[in-house]
């Protein structure tokens, strides 16, 4: 296993890019440093920069600027094989004419170890992933989710890698079975405690999976932390927008002379303090819905029409409009939601500014 420390890296597909022109960079400069041993996601939309980061840790991509190190080793020039490194990608990559056993075997018989430690080996991944009774089984055999639990397994049966890397590895897996294999996934990381990168454009997958969650937007990080901090404290709209379901409630704000904050002509109480510096950029209040209320009597709160209501369990979704401005809200079982007009609050702990995209301290 080993620390994994990526600096300043940056890297463009063109062959001369423009230092200055952010559209020529696929990643525009990451600083990020992984401990031995964690699990950690790449959490991000189509074309955010994901796997082009993946390819860079693993040695398929060189990158235009930038280091990686592997605990104190620069391995930034060093090929896939010198990094000793394992990749599950997106398709299963399977031998179908061998058997399970001997998938499994071939990372460890294309090493020189001996046969019996081959077994032992072999024996124990496979009674992790389920395989043990399919282990004679030809791999043409088996279902997609199967053959996958056989990249995993080829990823997992080594145990001198210095990371496993899974470049969305439940994409061609049936919904119904996406669960067990995530479910497995995380138990697997506890037991053997190697270090993984997991890339993701599901929320779900990113944070049931990861310590630590890396959310990409646009060739650059916006935002790492634990699932509860991305989901607290985001510290772009983006990760606000992005992770929740709903996501956050993003409303444009002004910030007056005397540093109050208003939305729709209303003081709004929040979070953010240090407001001076946010005067002269686009502001807006971010809440999310599980930190917007009903207030009875109206009093200071905000009015609003309500539009619709969804049940979708324990709570219903409020769909309320404030002029243009829609805003959800969450209400739990019971709780009792206006027939057409009421007055919303905003926690005000739990409700923030961002300037030009960014959380104001």
């Amino acid at each position: 296993m080993a620390r994994i420390h990526l600096e300043q890296l940056r890297h463009s597909y063109r062959p001369a890019p423009r230092a200055d022109v952010d559209a020529d960079w696929a990643l525009r400069g990451l600083d990020l440093a992984w401990a031995d041993g964690g699990a950690y996601a790449l959490l991000g939309p189509s074309g955010c920069g994901k796997t082009t980061l993946l390819n860079l840790i693993s040695g398929l991509l060189q990158p235009t600027e930038g280091r990686i190190r592997f605990d104190e080793r620069d391995v930034t020039g060093l090929e896939p094989g010198q990094r000793n490194i394992a990749q599950v990608f997106q398709f299963p990559v399977v031998y179908d004419t061998m058997t399970v056993y001997d998938n499994l075997a071939f990372p460890l018989r294309n090493r020189g170890l001996p046969e019996a430690d081959v077994k032992a080996r072999v024996t124990e991944i496979a009674e992790m992933l389920d395989l043990g009774a399919s282990l004679a089984n030809r791999a043409s055999g088996l279902t997609a989710d199967g053959k996958q639990k056989i990249s995993l397994g080829r990823g997992l049966v080594r145990s001198d890698v210095s990371a496993i890397l899974f470049d969305e590895p439940l994409t061609v897996i049936d919904p119904h079975l996406k669960w067990r294999l995530r479910s497995k996934l995380k138990e697997l990381h506890q037991r053997v405690q190697r270090t993984m990168i997991y890339v993701t454009h599901d929320q779900t997958e990113a944070l049931t999976f990861a310590d630590q969650v890396v959310v990409m937007f646009d060739g650059q990080v916006v935002q790492s932390g634990t699932p509860v901090e991305l989901f607290e404290r985001p510290a772009h709209t983006f990760v606000g927008h992005f992770i929740g379901s709903p996501g956050m409630n993003l409303l444009p704000c002004e910030v007056d002379a005397a540093g109050l904050v208003r939305f729709a002509g209303h003081a709004v109480a929040t979070a953010s303090s240090d407001l001076g510096a946010a005067r002269a950029k686009k502001t807006e209040l971010g809440v999310r819905p599980e930190f917007v209320r009903f207030v009875e009597g109206g009093g200071a709160g905000i009015p609003a029409q309500v539009e619709r209501a969804s049940d979708v369990g324990r709570f219903r979704i409020v769909d309320a409009r404030c002029g243009e401005h829609l805003i959800k809200l969450l209400v739990a079982e019971g709780q009792p939601v206006p027939e057409r007009e009421g007055h919303l609050a905003f926690d005000p702990q739990r409700t923030r500014v961002y300037a030009d995209g960014w959380a104001v301290a």
